[in-house]
């Protein structure tokens, strides 16, 4: 490596630090603050360590990791896009894959290469390693969630059927144990707050 591509890797650890200040809508577990994104990809990446035996199919843990460590970077120019605040917006993934450009850019090219392949596995969520590792970046949210009385749920107004939709296809589908287990939190949370909507 020549000091060029030490200066250009210094310069982009320098530029992702800003991740430390965008700030989520999920509160800490003991309900103190919202977390922020880095900590949110560091705690991802300890479930992806953790928890990879869950996987609908065999993955490589350390390419879970290393997709979840990266997978919100672009949220140093795009900012957060809460999954309850609004649907799929096509100007969104528009300004998350300029970050991917401009912050990955920063990079040496062979790094940069790597970087933005991971990251745009990771957004197309067909491998299995990147489908798991958006069985997670649903799932950490949730326990949130579930531990802290309703979290987002109960700001937003969220049913039953709104959890199930928008994280059960993920999670279904990348590890369905770890649903099955969703599932009882969920129904007893909305059970107990008398939010289960009933067919009549």
């Amino acid at each position: 490596m020549s000091s060029d591509d030490l200066d250009r890797q210094l310069s982009f650890l320098r530029e992702v630090d800003q991740l430390k200040g965008v700030i989520r809508q999920s509160p800490l577990l003991d309900r103190s603050r919202k977390e922020n994104s880095a900590e949110h990809s560091w705690h991802v990446a300890l479930y992806a360590m953790l928890l990879h035996k869950y996987a609908a199919a065999p993955v490589d843990a350390s390419r879970v990791i290393q997709m979840l460590l990266i997978h919100d970077i672009v949220e140093v120019d795009a900012g957060d896009h809460p999954l309850h605040l609004s649907g799929p917006d096509s100007q969104q993934a528009d300004l998350e894959s300029q970050a991917a450009e401009r912050l990955f850019g920063l990079l040496p090219a062979e790094q940069q290469g790597e970087m933005l392949a991971l990251w745009g596995e990771f957004e197309a969520g067909e491998s299995d390693d990147a489908k798991f590792a958006k069985v997670l970046d649903r799932f950490q949210p949730l326990v949130a969630n579930v531990v802290t009385g309703g979290g987002t749920w109960a700001e937003n107004g969220v049913t039953l059927e709104q959890v199930k939709v928008r994280y059960g296809t993920t999670i279904q589908r990348g590890a369905p144990e770890l649903w099955r287990l969703c599932e009882q939190w969920i129904e007893e949370y909305f059970s107990r707050e008398g939010r289960v909507e009933r067919d009549d």
